[in-house]
């Protein structure tokens, strides 16, 4: 090294931070090539007893330099928190993995206790996941509470690498009786798409305790968003929401709005520039005057937000005394309706709440925006069919005829005959609110056979969505609480039937088991936790679903769901 590369380096380092077991070096600009280069950085550290934090963020580290830094870092074992972002500038993409490689070996060596691993803004793509993959699934981030990877071009691939390493420290954690408990996850502008997003809602479902979830700019459309939703829902810490920047659409913004009423320490909602529409901010508004007292922020700006859902917005946080930002600029709303807001929250004495409208668009036609949302619709479903990604057949079917140029043609009549024989939604749905008192009268409650095969057939068209939901729920709770309510009806053998039909248990005889587990693993999440279930059965429920099965692993999802629930039992 030069004479005035050491005096240029020897500046730096005088700059270097000291203080409450961190040492940083953040935002000084060093190129450490080589192990010489790094010489002075590694003396710091080596030389710093008790060190809790180490800043790097702002400086380039090679593969050389990483190995000799890390030598040093096997020593740390009271090493605690890794700021480490920005620190491969100018750095060849193929460097980073084993520049990373060293330094996570290291704290795995040094039996480490990570809190806090912060690899932002370092675009290493899926490869560069590879590089702190074993890490992530050591004991050193059994204790990770706070995981930051914003702005470094995962892609799907790298996301699914992210899912399945989170998956496997929470698995190998609860083993040793501390699951890993992750409050903080960061991953903003990485390009997850709906694969990559799917793959960590999965993750995020399993291990329960977040806090804070920040997501924006993935490109992300709605079943990614869908899925995320679900797994929020089994996070009930949850204190903040960042999606901006992402597609929901009408289907993605009504999923997290069910979810949103599942969740009581939310404080910050940022769905801005999501195109939650209308009818998706109408629905996140019904959340919110639900529930959500502890709200502080909520973002729908640059969302397509017309004049009446935006009103009802406003209405919503009529009682919400925590609230400081009300978000509505960049949509659709017209000078007059932007004076309505304002006289809305004035009456609420709520005024200075509302942000900025300067960048309002102005007021848009209804009937426009509806045509505008079937042809994105039509191309959405035009792109996840090119991937592979075959859409649920829709609830309604759509109006492809004119109402004022035709009639539309009446559905025919269903009976429960009919729906027991070919169980569909739509039949569910068109039995009508009584629908689960009839099944319920029409079925055979002292034949466990029966009891078993009208229940599967119910929970065979379960959907996340409301009005299916709920039917499936109330018509399973009329039928089970007539069964499990009758002296006669054995207990113990609609167990054992019901485990031989979902493949989980065999039989000597040939049944014809379910051929998919979703829709009865999501079915006995709710059922367990009515009155009417004989808690007795949970152990027996939970036995058999813990096992290791090839149809329940495709399900992880609502498996894992079910087995929660069962826990806390």
């Amino acid at each position: 090294m030069a004479s005035e590369d050491i005096t240029k380096l020897a500046e730096s380092l005088a700059k270097t931070k000291v203080g409450g077991g961190q040492l940083s070096f953040k935002g000084q600009s060093l190129k450490l090539n080589t192990a010489e280069d790094a010489e002075e950085v590694i003396k710091q550290i080596e030389e710093f007893d008790g060190l809790e934090a180490l800043r790097l963020e702002g400086n380039t580290v090679g593969v050389e330099a990483a190995k000799v830094i890390a030598k040093a870092l096997e020593k740390k074992s009271e090493l605690k928190r890794c700021h480490w972002s920005d620190m491969f500038t100018g750095r060849l993409r193929s460097e980073i993995p084993p520049a990373l490689i060293s330094l996570g070996d290291a704290l795995i060596a040094a039996g480490a206790q990570l809190v806090e691993l912060d690899l932002s803004d370092n675009a290493f793509g899926p490869d560069g996941v590879r590089g702190f993959e074993a890490l992530l699934k050591s004991p050193a981030c059994y204790t990770l509470q706070e995981l930051k990877l914003n702005n470094c071009g995962m892609g799907i691939g790298g996301g699914k690498i992210l899912a399945a390493a989170l998956k496997e420290c929470h698995r190998k954690s609860s083993a040793q009786g501390k699951p890993l408990a992750l409050k903080i996850f960061v991953a903003g502008r990485n390009r997850l798409e709906n694969d990559g997003a799917t793959a960590l809602a999965e993750a995020f479902g399993i291990i329960g305790t977040l806090e804070e979830v920040h997501m924006p700019q993935n490109g992300i459309n709605h079943p990614g968003i869908t899925a995320l939703a679900q797994a929020f829902a089994i996070n009930p810490l949850l204190k903040v929401i960042n999606l901006n920047d992402n597609t929901f659409t009408e289907k993605g913004a009504v999923a997290m709005a069910e979810t949103l009423k599942a969740l009581r320490q939310i404080e910050v909602i940022n769905f801005g520039d999501c195109l939650v529409r209308s009818k998706g901010a109408v629905a996140i508004a019904d959340a919110v005057k639900e529930g959500l007292h502890k709200l502080k922020e909520l973002n729908l700006s640059f969302c397509e937000i017309k004049r009446d859902a935006a009103l009802t917005v406003a209405e919503a946080i009529e009682d919400k005394t925590e609230l400081e930002k009300l978000d509505l600029n960049g949509n659709c709303l017209g000078e007059e309706v932007c004076e309505q807001l304002h006289d809305i929250l004035e009456g609420f004495n709520m005024a200075s709440v509302l942000g900025s409208l300067s960048d309002d668009e102005g007021d848009e036609d209804d009937d426009e925006e509806e045509e505008d949302e079937e042809e994105e619709e039509e191309e959405e479903q035009q792109q996840l069919k090119e991937r592979g990604v075959e859409e649920q057949e829709s609830l309604t079917p759509k109006k492809i005829i004119d109402s004022q140029a035709s009639t539309p043609v009446p559905s025919p009549p269903v009976d429960v005959a009919t729906f027991l024989a070919f169980p569909s939604p739509e039949k569910l749905l068109r039995l009508g609110p009584k629908c689960s008192v009839l099944i319920a009268q029409q079925t055979d409650t002292s034949d466990v056979e029966k009891v078993v095969a009208t229940l599967l057939r119910i929970s065979s068209v379960f959907k996340d969505e409301a009005p299916v939901k709920t039917a499936v729920h109330e018509t399973t709770d009329a039928l089970m609480k007539k069964a499990f309510s009758s002296a006669t009806f054995n207990s113990d053998a609609f167990i054992t039937n019901l485990l031989v039909h979902m493949g989980l248990l065999k039989s000597e005889e040939k049944i014809k088991t379910v051929p998919s587990l979703y829709g009865i693993l999501m079915t006995l999440n709710h059922m367990v936790q009515q009155d009417y279930f004989p808690k007795s059965l949970a152990p027996v429920l939970s036995a058999f679903v813990t096992k290791p099965n090839r149809a329940l692993d495709s399900c992880s999802f609502a498996r894992h769901m079910l087995l929660q629930t069962l826990h806390q039992l």
